[in-house]
């Protein structure tokens, strides 16, 4: 989807370098103390890096099912003396998924669902809801369609995707809060980010 650059197994992403650091700001004032936090589609691991130089107290556990990523992602987590777990490969949309994985207190995941079959969004709010007692969060970032208040970008993403392969799209909202509210979830809050982005935090009601 983008050229990366590479220093070693260490990737560099040009939309994470962009958007890392008001993803990590809003992160950190949304897990609790002490949290052990699952990332699905980590990437090159550039998001969990910029997390957890602001929140010493977090364990990072990335995952990734593209053995590169997963490469890079290790690479990154040299530099936090085992606050950031050694990567996992994980693809969501295979049954219980959330039983061969170590414990988790909350979810993070980042610009997957779109370009990624539908089939793992279910997944995704499948083993969240498997996983998180009632109060945790599962986070969701990305570009979503808001019926008329869809930015024109994200409509021409939209097309983009599906053109490329038709799986995949720009979600939208009301499907995925729908989603999540199925699997136990409610909406806690809604943030506008950079670039026509949004994060959303899921609660865990029941459980």
């Amino acid at each position: 989807m983008e050229d990366r650059a590479s220093s070693g197994a260490r990737l560099f992403s040009p939309s994470a370098a962009r958007n890392r650091g008001p993803i990590a700001a809003k992160l950190a004032t949304i897990f609790p103390r002490n949290a052990t936090v699952l990332e699905i589609g980590g990437g090159t691991g550039e998001h969990g890096a910029a997390l957890c130089e602001i929140r010493k107290d977090i364990t990072w556990q990335p995952s990734d099912p593209d053995p590169k990523s997963r490469s890079s992602q290790d690479e990154w987590a040299k530099d936090f003396n085992g606050r950031i777990h050694s990567s996992l490969k994980i693809d969501v949309s295979q049954p219980d998924w959330q039983n061969r994985v170590p414990e988790f207190d909350a979810l993070y995941c980042s610009n997957v669902i779109h370009i990624a079959p539908w089939t793992v969004a279910q997944g995704l709010a499948r083993g969240a809801a498997a996983r998180l007692g009632q109060g945790a969060f599962a986070i969701l970032y990305g570009p979503f369609l808001d019926g008329p208040e869809t930015a024109a970008s994200n409509l021409a993403f939209d097309q983009s995707l599906k053109s490329r392969n038709r799986e995949w799209g720009v979600r939208d909202l009301q499907a995925v809060t729908a989603l999540f509210s199925d699997a136990g979830f409610t909406l806690n809050s809604r943030t506008d980010m950079p670039s026509n982005n949004l994060m959303l935090v899921f609660e865990r009601q029941t459980a």
